[in-house]
């Protein structure tokens, strides 16, 4: 009997209380996410079946890994639209990017050569081996150059694990947190759910994103759904998806 209940509960709730999600990997063949376009659309069709009406989708840039540029994002990105209209596929798609913090991330903002998405908001992501000495430094930069700086999945980075001082510490700065909501699940280990519950539970997740890359991170994403958690963040008047 209780089976059913919950199986019925999961399938009444979904994405559609936010409706936009602002980090994923779905453009083809320009990062280590979807390789092709088919691989694509597959995807497109995870994100409608789960309550997904529009995404921003986020390839990484990285100096010496992943060289891309704003004109290899909108390049996959109009493919992808082109596939999505041919599929008729009525999910809505734009770009920005997953910044590292690298050597190149500085020179890059104060060009002003980044890709940004809703009000300037500008996503970059950390070294998972080493805390950056820099990070205030930095965050301080972006907001001077204009953008509102996110960080992506702080619950992923070792040296923060259950750690909210060091999440507090770095959202008083003014720069916002967004968590994969996948973590929830376990996806990446049980220090990254525990920390994932520490952020939902003082209120320091500012943004949920999926990091979206392949069909394993869907099923996992769905298998989120069940969460409690993840329920009650989606309550949150914090959460800033609702403005995309």
């Amino acid at each position: 009997m209780f089976g059913l209940f919950k199986k019925k509960k999961e399938q009444l709730f979904d994405f559609s209380t936010i409706g936009a999600d602002m980090h994923s990997h779905i453009l083809p063949g320009i990062d280590d996410g979807a390789k092709t376009l088919s691989d694509s659309l597959i995807l497109a069709q995870r994100f409608k079946s789960l309550g997904f009406r529009k995404l921003v989708a986020t390839p990484h840039i990285m100096a010496d890994y992943f060289r891309n540029t704003p004109a290899t994002v909108h390049k996959a990105l109009d493919i992808l639209r082109e596939g999505l209209l041919q599929n008729n596929i009525d999910l809505e798609v734009d770009a920005a990017a997953e910044y590292y913090l690298d050597e190149t991330f500085e020179n890059k903002i104060q060009k002003k050569e980044v890709l940004t998405f809703g009000k300037n908001f500008l996503l970059f992501e950390l070294s998972y081996i080493n805390a950056p000495h820099n990070l205030f430094e930095v965050i301080k930069k972006i907001q001077d150059a204009g953008y509102q700086p996110v960080l992506a999945h702080p619950e992923r980075y070792p040296y923060y694990y259950n750690s909210i001082e060091s999440h507090q510490q770095i959202r008083e700065t003014g720069c916002f947190l967004q968590l994969n909501t996948i973590s929830l699940t376990g996806y990446y280990g049980k220090n990254s759910k525990q920390t994932a519950e520490e952020l939902i539970d003082n209120y320091c997740v500012d943004f949920l994103g999926t990091d979206m890359h392949h069909v394993r991170h869907a099923d996992a994403l769905k298998e989120s759904l069940s969460s409690e958690r993840l329920q009650s963040i989606l309550a949150q008047p914090q959460i800033n998806n609702l403005l995309l």
